[in-house]
């Protein structure tokens, strides 16, 4: 059930993440690692992050489910803010 979760968050935190590359925003030009390699560096560290948590989710650590959870509500925050135009 853990796996099955953070699986399902890892595809809402790609989905919002390319997103956020393919809006053009003004703060990507000022972070350009964010758009390094077409966006695939910020794409593989996103798929470590998801990784990690899977595996250890896997496992039946649940605090690291729970912390994914939150890095996904965060990174839904920062994505709302930046493609409405507030930031």
């Amino acid at each position: 059930m853990l796996l099955a979760l953070v699986l399902l968050l890892g595809v809402a935190n790609f989905a919002l993440h390319r997103a956020v590359l393919e809006s053009a925003h003004p703060l990507l030009a000022r972070t350009p690692w964010f758009r390094m390699l077409g966006g695939k560096f910020s794409l593989s560290l996103e798929f470590v992050m998801l990784l990690g948590a899977a595996l250890l989710a896997g496992e039946g650590v649940a605090l690291w489910a729970w912390l994914y959870a939150g890095y996904t509500l965060a990174n839904a925050g920062s994505a709302w803010l930046i493609l409405s135009g507030r930031v």
